[in-house]
């Protein structure tokens, strides 16, 4: 229709999804998902929903870009287990490093936010959490750890890494996470495979 101001969903989700990391969803407004958008408020509710609507299709979009990063990183693990873990937090150090994109993690943000949002939307960042450690679980378990180790590395590392959000959000140096990552990794490369 001439006139009518088209827009790409895609690009409205990407800063929508921004938006949220950058803030979190407590601290973002409709008015400035509106203006990082594009997208008046009308436009916005009746494109891309109301905000926990929104909210959860970025926190989705965000959990699928990077799960099929860890999915990859991870992918090896059955012939080495500790190369596979290490690349599975290269992935989150190359994304902290990135300049385009904000510090930390929105699932760790909406994580440690679970208190102020409603409860769908806290379950889906439970859920959303979760995923990482059941990723490693079944990345470790292929490199024949022990089902006792490879629970207990799965929530480990899956600690570690949101904790290398978290820090690096707090400002600590890229040295600093790769200290806290090799702790992680020498510690893996220690446990018995069955």
């Amino acid at each position: 229709m001439a006139g009518r101001k088209q827009f790409d969903m895609d690009t409205a989700l990407d800063a929508a999804m921004i938006q949220f990391w950058r803030d979190g969803y407590a601290d973002t407004s409709v008015d400035d998902l509106s203006r990082a958008t594009g997208l008046n408020r009308s436009s916005l509710y009746s494109s891309l929903g109301a905000k926990d609507t929104l909210f959860l299709r970025c926190l989705d979009r965000y959990a699928a870009r990077y799960g099929e990063k860890y999915d990859a990183a991870l992918s090896g693990a059955a012939s080495d287990p500790v190369v596979a873990v290490r690349a599975f937090f290269d992935v989150t150090l190359q994304r902290i490093a990135d300049p385009e994109l904000p510090d930390g993690c929105l699932i760790a943000q909406s994580a440690m936010a679970i208190p102020a949002l409603s409860p769908s939307v806290a379950e889906h960042a439970r859920q959303a959490l979760g995923l990482q450690s059941l990723r490693l679980r079944a990345a470790l378990k292929a490199g024949r750890l022990t089902d006792r180790d490879a629970d207990a590395f799965a929530v480990h590392a899956a600690a570690v890494n949101q904790s290398l959000a978290v820090m690096s959000r707090a400002g600590a140096s890229p040295a600093q996470l790769l200290a806290i990552v090799g702790v992680t990794v020498d510690a893996l490369a220690q446990a018995p495979r069955a």
